[in-house]
């Protein structure tokens, strides 16, 4: 076959065993293939088959032998397409296939279509079942010879169904005879819910399978007439009723007896689960049957088929005493081998079957447990283990079901009557399908081995109507081969050694197992073709079918071959008390008696029984019916490609296929081959020829050789209708492109024309159209220049009047204002000299102050230079010779005197320091207290005085509205009806001048109050410096006094004048000599590197560093309590980073050498981020920390080592270098950008602001990534538009800052609007400066960007057209959210989803195939490569318009 490209073939795959293709592009090895659903593969030209693209425009081939293509796909795919137009019937030939529609179709099988199809010749209609039944009673009827109607299939394809529309047909056209009450297909019908009921059960593919073969027979009169009718049935499987597997049943009329309580409690009966036989199998109830209905339906139809009540009660007795005969156990005796009664529940059921028997428990318990042997000698009596006892307690249930069995078929046909003198009939043949499980037993070797035999005798009756066929057309058919399977058949029944035949003779031997078998198989069978070993089984075979190969297991195939008779069981149920049992076991005559065994084998007589079958379907025509089961499920318009192309072959129908490939597969009649293939030679339709000679002219013009030409129609071989349709798509295409070549030419030629004559119609009206508007426009200009020049007089004349009268006005109005200007500034006047005179008097004052204690601190030292001129003249004094001694007696006592003192005030120093200490840092404290109180009053005072400044600014502009007004007013001159109205404004003006003054009155009493506050807190801080000064003179004089109590104590003694000077001094002060260090008023750092200056005298080292520990300790905890509290802001400023830099900068910190500080405040705020990392606490850190590194940015002056530093460290983040950039004022953000002076920082400083910049890249980073990490999981919702119907199950809520779960109810394009709306409010609501909030934004959206395209570019169900518009639709959902953030939050944040917008509007154009390369690149996607702009084009796939993607042009380039 030639794969050129465009043709159509069929595909082979794995799931719908074919798929319709179209061939892309061949070569000599492999094919490319593009299937319906859009899918590309390589296949082997070997595995194609070729498919006629005319089929598909109609509803399929009522006959498939029309087919183009006569092949496995063609077939199944005719049936399919004629299946879902419920036309359920198709031909094969005369073959008849019938799909089960699995729901009603009443208008094909009432009385009109009856009467539509008697004596229509076949194929004349459509296919019907009618049609074969009507074909085979009009052959009956002409030729005189008995027909048969074999219907075939697998359990649940409708072959009763079937079987019961034959018989309604040959009813109504063979009617009935005279005296009939009841016709009878009636009779046969009402017969089928008792057969169903007793020889029906559920498998695993159907709830009501036939497990028996019945072959209807419908006989006939010389007249047409029905005159009889017999049922035979075949194989009942009766191990089913001791064994059955799960999910399968037993036989139904059990559960129906079950089911019916009246009969269940007569019988002893229960609930279905407490019964051995049927409890094997959990499924009890079939869905929508009620088993209690359908017992009273089975009642019926024997009461229709004429049972006697009596006979009822007795058939229903003996199905009662089978299933208590199941439920009986055995347990070993006291003898060797021997078994007795398990217990007394078992018991109770042995005495229950045998009273349903009505036989004597007694034997009915020696027939199970014992054996009877006839000897020479005379009868021995052997006892039975267990599993003997079991196994003759279920052969005598299976042997009594079947003869009950037996003898309601005989009732049946009985009570239909047969016509003994009938000389013709049509036989209808329901046998089971072909089967192929996954466990194959005995049973489904007997049924295969006769569809074996029923499909020799399909192929020959096929292979013979071929030959009519060829012989009608007069063809030469002689070296067609015949399709045989007659090598299987004599493997299954040959004779000596064909698999029955072994098996019977592995039967009769009781020591013979399945594996003796097995082997004795292989044996003789180990080179036949059509048997195998299987690999992982020693037992088990292989046998290649006709349609395809079955493994069995021989586990049970001797023990269900095997059907003993006990003749201790017939002759006990022979004598029972119960005519309906004793007639089912007839006497046995005396020579079969003697043996306590009676072996038949169950394969030889379903052999004998299918050889009868045979014959009897030999001496008939055939027709055959083909039924089909579309899917497992049992639904209407359900098709299964996979189980109907098994059934198919099952069937035959494919085997009948390859026949008609064997010869001649593709017949056409001549009008239909001229009419497909004239075209291929035109030439020859002229009408000269007849089509016959036409057709014969154009196979000889393409040169095909495998042909032959009939009477009426042309025959083809395989493959040579492929080369015709090849030939013909040739010719179709060439004949197309000539024909859009004229086409084209014509159009274009055609729109020439129309787009010229349009041209020429609108140059003239648009000619026309100027020259009426250039006139118009030069008369309108002659009347306006006339109608200005009067109302330019107009206007001149009312505006001199105007401004006439309104200087009149405005100059009397001026000269009060300047008056009151004038007043105004007098009283200003005399307010400043006031204010100056008190001011004046203030300095005054306090230059005298000073003074004064200047006064007194030089007097102080007067006298203490006087001190020292008297000491010198004691010294002197007391170097005289006669006052030596009493002076030294004197000091010895004095210097015991002093020592004792000096113990005594070492002690008393003591305790004074501490009580100054004390009373110092109390003072400290107040003072402390003041200075805030007066940095408040300063502040007030500052802002009192801008609001005066408010004021006088606010009055200067007035002065300058009322410059303006007056030049306005002289320029201006308004009319008079506008001078009320100037009156009221100026009025109004006044009235405000009036209101201005009382604000400038109250501002300066305001102002007043201020000022003599501020005079009072400087009088107090006056007062406390005096204070201060006071106590500081009183430390000196005391510091004095002790120095000069010690030199007298250690110096030599003196010769003095006034020796009671000392001691006076001492008693003067004796609580006030202890010593005192320098005071310093600054804190150099709050740790202990740089020490306070140490006390002069007197206090120790451990004191020191005590009282140093302790305030450093307390100015840690402040720090602590600053950074784990949130302060929150205040008027938008970060408390936190204002009092943590206050700190700082009071403490003197910044110019320390050595402090640990700065380490405790990073790792405070390291600890705080690692407690709560949340989105809270990250952006109030990120707005604290970028505001104290401004601070320190700001007033952090460099020196030298600061240079240096900066030029050690040039590798600063680019976001924190920025962020002086970023903020325009970092210190008005703070609010101290005024008042803070620069500070000379040290390297510790500079250290710290290093360690603060990299703190705030690291919570800028933590917040970006947590912002990444919540977006994603929306992200890949919003990629894709959500489909109708489908649920969003079981989504996990994710912690983000805006407190919203992924599972929201609105759209997900929302949910990312709320997610930044939510991060906006947090940002903003921790005053977050704009240059951070604005640098996040872009990095969202740019991870939004990447993100989203990313995702496009690998997911083709992502670039589709809806896809694109419902992504565009989110796109404008976040611009108009970054229209109204403004650009001083957004940024660029829309530039930043430039991907994703272009390959989203890329996606949502209508004409993608008018676009070229460049102009994709250049106007739709010009950030997009070459690269991403070919994958979305080959991904893209419009599932809206069905529009195509991009051109092939564009694509190649």
């Amino acid at each position: 076959m030639n794969h050129r490209r465009g043709s159509k073939v069929w595909l082979e795959d794995r799931d719908s065993a074919w798929v319709s293709a179209e061939v892309l592009d061949s070569d000599a090895n492999r094919v490319l293939l593009a299937t319906d659903s859009g899918k590309k593969v390589y296949a082997s030209p070997q595995k194609l088959l070729p498919r006629d693209a005319d089929e598909e425009e109609h509803g399929g081939f009522e006959d498939m032998t029309r087919l183009a293509y006569l092949n496995e796909p063609g077939v199944l795919f005719n049936l399919r397409r004629r299946y879902a137009l419920n036309d359920i019937y198709t031909y094969t030939g005369s073959i008849l296939i019938a799909v089960n529609p699995f729901t009603k179709l009443p208008h094909l099988y009432d009385s009109h279509m009856m009467e539509m199809y008697k004596g229509a010749p076949l194929g004349e209609l459509s296919p019907h079942v009618f049609a074969v039944a009507d074909a085979s009673y009009r052959a009956m009827m002409n030729e005189g010879k008995s027909q048969s109607i074999l219907v075939s299939g697998e359990s649940g394809a409708g072959k009763t169904e079937t079987t019961k529309l034959i018989m309604q047909y040959l009813t109504f056209v063979g009617g009935r005879t005279a005296g009939d009450d009841r016709t009878v297909e009636q009779q046969v019908l009402e017969s089928n819910p008792l057969l169903e009921a007793f020889g029906n059960a559920r498998t695993v593919r159907n709830d009501n399978s036939s497990r028996f073969g019945k072959f209807v027979e419908i006989q006939f009169d010389s007249n047409g007439r029905i005159s009889g009718a017999a049922i035979r049935t075949y194989l009942l499987e009766r191990s089913r009723v001791v064994q059955i597997t799960d999910p399968e049943r037993n036989y139904h009329c059990f559960y129906q007896l079950c089911a019916f309580e009246r009969d269940a409690e007569k019988y002893k009966l229960g609930h279905p689960s407490l019964f051995h036989y049927l409890n094997q199998s959990k499924i009890y109830e079939l869905e929508g049957i009620s088993n209690a209905e359908e017992y009273l339906k089975t009642r019926r139809a024997m009461d229709i088929v004429g049972i006697s009540h009596e006979d009822q009660e007795a058939i229903f007795r003996v199905l009662a005493a089978i299933l208590h005969l199941g439920n009986v156990e055995f347990s070993p005796g006291k003898e060797h081998d021997s078994s007795v009664v398990k217990d007394e529940k078992s018991r109770f059921h042995m005495q229950m079957a045998a009273d349903l028997f009505m036989c004597d428990v007694d034997l009915l318990l020696a027939t199970m447990c014992t054996r009877s042997i006839q000897t020479r000698e005379g009868s021995i009596v052997k006892a039975l283990d267990c599993n003997a006892a079991i196994a003759g307690r279920d052969a005598l249930a299976k042997t009594v079901y079947a003869r009950l069995f037996d003898w309601l078929v005989d009732k049946i046909n009985r009570s239909v009557g047969q016509d003994i003198n009938s000389k013709i009939q049509i036989g209808v043949l329901d046998i089971y399908g072909f089967e192929c499980f996954k466990d194959n037993s005995f049973e489904q070797f007997c049924i295969n081995f006769a569809n074996e035999k029923l499909q020799q005798h399909f192929n020959e009756h096929v292979f013979k109507m071929e030959q009519e066929e060829y012989g009608k057309e007069e063809i030469n058919w002689s070296y067609i081969e015949f399709v045989d399977n007659q090598d299987v058949l004599d493997l299954i029944e040959k004779k000596p050694i064909g698999i029955i035949a072994l098996l019977d003779e592995a039967c009769m031997f009781p020591k013979s197992t399945h594996e003796t078998f097995s082997t004795k198989l292989f044996q003789h069978f180990r080179s036949h073709p059509r048997l195998e070993k299987e690999k992982f089984s020693q037992t088990d075979f292989t046998i290649s079918h006709y349609a395809g190969k079955v493994t069995y297991h021989t586990d049970s195939f001797l023990d269900k071959n095997r059907d003993y008779v006990v003749v201790e069981h017939c002759n006990l149920l022979s004598s029972s008390k119960c005519p309906f049992v004793s007639g089912l076991f007839p006497v046995l005559p005396e020579e079969s008696s003697r043996s306590s065994y009676k072996f038949s084998s169950v394969a030889a007589r379903f052999k004998q029984q299918l050889q009868a079958l045979m014959e009897t379907l030999n001496l008939t025509e055939p027709h055959y019916i083909r039924c089909v089961k579309p899917n497992s499920l049992n639904q209407p318009q359900m098709f299964e490609n996979a189980s109907v192309l098994h059934q198919l072959r099952c069937g035959g129908v494919l085997e009948a296929v390859r026949i008609s490939l064997a010869g001649y597969p593709t017949r056409r009649t001549y009008s239909e081959f001229v009419d497909r293939f004239g075209l291929i030679a035109p030439e020859f339709m002229d009408g000269s020829y007849d089509d016959q000679a036409v057709t014969k002219k154009i196979l000889q013009k393409i040169k095909l050789e495998n042909f032959q030409l009939g009477r009426t129609k042309v025959f083809l071989r395989a493959g040579q209708i492929g080369i015709l349709d090849s030939r013909r798509a040739e010719v179709l295409e060439n004949a197309a492109k000539c024909i859009q070549c004229r086409l084209r030419t014509f159009i274009a030629h055609r729109d020439f024309i129309s787009v010229r004559a349009a041209a020429f119609s609108l140059q003239a009206c648009c000619r026309g159209y100027i020259g009426r508007k250039i006139y118009a426009a030069k008369r309108e200009t002659a009347a306006a220049i006339s109608i200005q020049k009067y109302i330019r007089m107009w206007l001149m004349r009312h505006a001199y009047i105007k401004l006439y009268f309104s200087a009149i006005i405005i100059q009397s109005h001026v000269r009060g204002f300047v008056t009151r200007q004038r007043l105004l500034h007098g009283k200003e006047y005399r307010a400043a000299i006031f204010i100056q005179s008190c001011w004046r008097m203030s300095i005054v004052r306090s230059s005298f102050r000073r003074h004064q204690s200047s006064i007194v601190a030089i007097q102080c030292l007067w006298r203490s230079r006087q001190a020292k001129r008297e000491l010198r003249r004691l010294k002197q004094e007391a170097n005289e010779a006669g006052a030596l001694r009493v002076a030294k007696n004197k000091l010895e006592k004095q210097l015991e005197e002093l020592t004792w003192r000096l113990h005594l005030e070492k002690k008393l120093r003591v305790c004074n320091e501490e009580a100054k200490n004390i009373e110092i840092s109390k003072l400290q404290k107040m003072i402390e207290a003041l200075n805030l109180e007066l940095d408040a009053a300063k502040l007030a005072t500052i802002n009192e005085c801008n609001k005066n400044a408010v004021l006088q600014n606010q009055l200067e502009l007035s002065v300058k509205e009322k410059s303006a007004l007056k030049r306005e007013l002289v320029t201006v001159d308004e009319l008079r009806r506008e001078n009320a109205e100037l009156k009221v404004s100026l009025e109004a003006f006044t009235k405000k001048c009036v209101t201005l003054e009382l604000k400038h009155t109250n501002a300066q009493k305001d102002r007043d109050e201020n000022i003599e506050k501020l005079r009072e807190f400087e009088q107090k801080c006056s007062q406390l410096e005096q204070n201060v000064k006071r106590l500081e003179e009183k430390l000196s004089s005391l510091e004095h006094e002790n120095h000069v109590l010690r030199q007298k104590g250690l110096n030599t003694p003196l010769k003095s004048n006034r020796p009671g000077f000392a001691k006076s001094l001492s008693e003067k002060y004796p609580s006030t000599i202890a010593s005192r260090t320098e005071r310093k008023t600054i804190y150099e750092s709050p740790t202990p590197t740089k020490l306070i200056a140490p006390f002069t005298l007197g206090l120790s080292d451990s004191r020191q560093s005590k009282l140093t520990a302790e305030k450093q300790q307390d100015n840690y905890e402040f720090l602590s309590r600053c950074i784990k509290e949130n302060l929150g802001f205040k008027n938008g400023k970060p408390i936190a980073a204002r009092m943590i830099y206050k700190c700082l900068l009071h403490w003197h910190v910044f110019e320390s050498e050595r402090t640990t500080i700065f380490d405790s405040i990073i790792e405070g705020i390291n600890e705080v981020l690692k407690v709560r990392e949340d989105d809270i606490i990250l952006p109030y850190w990120l707005s604290n920390t970028s505001a104290l590194l401004c601070l320190l940015q700001r007033n952090l002056r460099s020196n030298g080592f600061l240079t240096s530093t900066a030029q050690r460290y040039p590798g600063s983040s680019g976001l924190t270098s920025r962020t002086g950039h970023g903020l325009k004022s970092p210190l008005k953000f703070i609010g101290y950008d005024d008042g803070i002076s620069h500070v000379e920082a040290r390297y510790p400083a500079i250290l710290f602001k290093q360690q603060l910049t990299a703190s705030v890249e690291k919570i800028f980073g933590l917040l970006r990534d947590n912002l990444k990490k919540e977006l994603s999981p929306l992200l890949g919702s919003c990629i894709q538009a959500p489909k109708a119907g489908r649920g969003v199950q079981g989504v996990k809520s994710s912690r983000s800052p805006r407190g919203l779960s992924q599972q929201s109810s609105g759209g997900q394009w929302g949910n990312i609007v709320k997610f930044l709306d939510s991060l906006m409010s947090k940002l903003r609501g921790n005053h977050v400066p704009s240059f951070f909030i604005r640098k996040l934004v872009t990095q969202v959206f740019s991870f939004i960007n990447i993100t989203l395209f990313n995702s496009l570019l690998l997911r083709r169900e992502c670039c589709t057209f809806s896809n694109g518009e419902y992504v565009k639709s989110g796109l404008a959902e976040l611009e108009k959210w970054i229209v109204n953030a403004k650009e001083e939050y957004a940024g660029t944040s829309w530039h930043e989803l430039n991907y994703i917008r272009q390959a989203v509007g890329f996606l949502v154009i209508h004409q993608k195939r008018k676009k070229s390369l460049e102009e994709i690149r250049h106007d739709l996607c010009p950030a997009l490569t070459v690269r991403q702009i070919y994958r979305i084009s080959t991904m893209y796939w419009d599932d809206k318009y069905g529009t195509l993607s991009v051109s092939n042009e564009a694509s190649c380039s």
